[in-house]
């Protein structure tokens, strides 16, 4: 079977190892030799960004990281065993940004993609061979090889109206100043990474993943190509939801969905995908036990979305098989 998983944040890596889990790849595979699926994770770049001189990927690192088992347990991004000695020393010398951190194991990751990038290799390229290194059992690939940042524009707490990365949003300021709109400057004129569309079109099933339906799936969407490959897939498209008792567990996705202007429920957010038979993305939409929800063209369905361990999150993954009709 070949699954394609569109993924952002924490709780998508979490999600990919659900799917390793159930399809036994990966830190998971069957000893026995079973014949392998695969795994292609379509990977958002919105967060993507510049800083200390170096090109920093968030969304695919913590995927890279917990597939190949170096993720930092304990905080769910960044590095196992970190070290931070390099951010005192930036932070000594006053350096800005002062609201961001790298750790030195992170810094090398980002140092080695970063003499790639000025080689001129294209990102697509660039985590491949850093996945070389991690072997994360999944082909990572990222929604563009282009700019595709998002910003976000704020009134910040001197008054002033200014866009702001992403990053600077998040980190910094938690989401909490007053917010405008998202923009995601440079997708206008991304395309699909090389692999992308392909992954999508050619799936037997593609996943949505419960990650943040506007800065992280919504950043993916706004991709040239995606939306379209989406859309004209033969591929069921099955997608999850990020909400569970009217919150998401975590992140801000509630925030986000506000400044757009959707409720913070299964319900709306599966109707802000909406459904393949109309102008969305979606034949089915799974959502938490003892939710409800009702959205046109879209077959809905119930499963424990609580992602505790990839045991648990392996049955989240098998409910989206059987919503498509499909078994393993």
């Amino acid at each position: 079977m070949k699954v394609t998983v569109l993924v952002g944040g924490v709780g998508g890596a979490r999600f990919l190892l659900g799917v390793q889990h159930l399809l036994r790849l990966g830190q998971f595979a069957d000893p026995t030799g079973t014949p392998a699926h695969e795994v292609t994770a379509v990977v958002n770049v919105g967060d993507d960004a510049w800083m200390f001189g170096v090109r920093i990927c968030p969304d695919l690192d913590t995927c890279m990281y917990t597939l190949g088992g170096g993720i930092d347990p304990e905080r769910g991004w960044g590095h196992r065993d970190e070290t931070w000695h390099a951010k005192e020393e930036l932070a000594a010398y006053g350096v800005q940004p002062d609201w961001f951190g790298l750790g030195d194991r992170d810094l090398a990751t980002h140092l080695v993609r970063t003499q790639m990038l000025r080689a001129g290799y294209p990102l697509s390229q660039v985590t491949e061979a850093l996945c070389a290194r991690w072997q994360p059992g999944a082909q990572l690939l990222p929604a563009s090889d282009d700019r595709s940042e998002t910003h976000v524009v704020i009134t910040d707490p001197q008054g002033e109206r200014k866009a702001i990365h992403f990053q600077e949003w998040w980190v910094r300021y938690r989401a909490k100043v007053q917010t405008h709109s998202f923009a995601f400057v440079g997708s206008d004129k991304a395309s699909a990474a090389p692999g992308v569309a392909e992954a999508i079109t050619g799936a037997d099933i593609v996943l949505v993943a419960p990650s943040n339906p506007v800065v992280s799936i919504g950043s993916i969407l706004t991709v040239g190509g995606i939306r379209a490959a989406l859309r004209s897939t033969a591929a069921p498209v099955i997608g999850y939801s990020p909400i569970i008792a009217g919150k998401p567990l975590r992140g801000m996705a509630d925030e986000c969905l506000s400044v757009i202007g959707v409720e913070s429920s299964s319900e709306a957010v599966g109707r802000h995908y909406g459904a393949r038979s109309g102008v969305g993305i979606l034949d089915g939409w799974l959502i938490d036990q003892g939710d409800s929800a009702q959205i046109d063209g879209v077959t809905v369905a119930q499963a424990p979305l609580l992602m505790s361990e990839p045991a648990v999150t392996a049955e989240m993954v098998r409910a989206g098989l059987d919503l498509a009709g499909l078994t393993l």
